[in-house]
Order: structure tokens, then sequence, then C-alpha cells
């Protein structure tokens, strides 16, 4: 696997940020975050990346009245580092991704796509959702970010059971730890080069190609 470089968007606390931190301190993961972008000034995660040494920016979405105008600052921003992979770690914003960024953005959504995603679907709404609907399976799901919520390329899923007892706190628990399996390995699959981007389909390589 090559050393990656990665960028972060994020909209909160940074719980997906931390266990990046995590998987790169125990060697389990060649990489470095280079850059932490938030759309919000007061999101915790801003200061878990700071405490790292990790440069942070702010484009607070609120003070942009739509995606063109809020997409462009975000990458005029990210256009100051040099990164492999940008990655969105619970950024509840839409934007428009440059053309060449395609298959080299990836969001993680705990639920499996095409189930309980879209607009709206974040959060805790999310295992809400699942529970109100009666699922007996639920989980998480990594894929390339495309200009649709929810809609890019699956890289991966992995899937939890949805208990009788569940509350939407302890689902959301449950599938969050699987959250900390899947990105990583996803990030990891791309950084073997065994991730191979055909049409919707991403299929992944035995092997990293010769």
């Amino acid at each position: 696997m090559r050393h990656l470089r990665l960028a972060v968007l994020l909209s909160g606390s940074g719980r997906t940020l931390a266990n990046f931190f995590e998987q790169i301190d125990a060697g389990r993961l060649d990489a470095e975050v280079v850059v932490v972008g938030a759309s919000r000034g007061d999101a915790y995660g801003l200061e878990r990346a700071r405490q790292r040494g990790v440069p942070t920016f702010v484009v607070e979405s609120r003070a942009h009245r739509g995606t063109a105008s809020f997409s462009s600052a975000i990458f005029a921003e990210l256009g100051r580092a040099e990164y492999d992979l940008l990655l969105l770690a619970g950024f509840m914003c839409l934007i428009t991704m440059p053309p060449k960024l395609e298959g080299r953005a990836m969001n993680i959504h705990p639920a499996l796509i095409p189930a309980f995603c879209g607009k709206g679907y974040y959060g805790h709404y999310v295992h809400e959702a699942v529970l109100r609907y009666g699922a007996k399976i639920s989980g998480c799901t990594v894929h390339f970010v495309d200009n649709v919520y929810d809609h890019g390329p699956i890289i991966l899923q992995k899937a939890v059971p949805v208990l009788e007892d569940d509350t939407a706190d302890t689902l959301a628990d449950r599938v969050f730890a699987k959250e900390c399996e899947a990105y990583p390995e996803a990030v990891k699959l791309f950084g073997e080069g065994r991730l191979r981007l055909e049409g919707r389909r991403v299929r992944v390589l035995a092997a990293p190609p010769a």
C-alpha cells in the first residue's frame, strides 16, 4: 500500500476522524491526515485535528446561498493542500464534486444503501427510520461521492442485526462499530490500488494491478 495523504470534511464531533487517527497510530493504515475542513466553526472535529497539529479550515454552509457557491469555497480551501483522497466524515452538506475527484472522494453512510438514504437521512434520523420500518438488518455503506446525496458507487457494506429491544442509540452504537472497520478498510483498498470503478460498479481486485 502506498502512503496516502488524506483530506477530511466534517460537520460535527469528528468521531470518524478520531477513528482514522487511531488506525494510523496503530500502524493499520499507512496514511496521514493533511487537512481537515468543517461546515461549522463549532464542530469539535476541528479541535481533534488541531490537537494533532493538522491544518484546519471552516467554510460556514449558512454563509452561502447555494451549493455552487459553497462548493467553490470548499474546494478553494482544499486546493491549498496536496492530498490523494478526500473523505467525508459526518459532513452534512451537499457539494458539487469536480471531475478530477471522480473515484478519489469517499463517504460513509450509517445504513445499507439504497435503503434509508438521501436527503434528510443522517445521524439518528437514519436509525429511527430503520426501527420505524421494522427492518431486521441495518449496517453501513462506504461509497464514492458524486453530486447526489448517498448515491455514488458502493465500495463495501457491513451489516448488523436489528434487535427486538433496539433503540436508535443502541443501533447507532452497533452500526458505528462497523463504520470504524469499514471506512479504513475501503481507504486501505484504495491505497493498495485494488478498487476499479466501472460505471456504477466498484470491483475489488484480489491483488493490485501489475
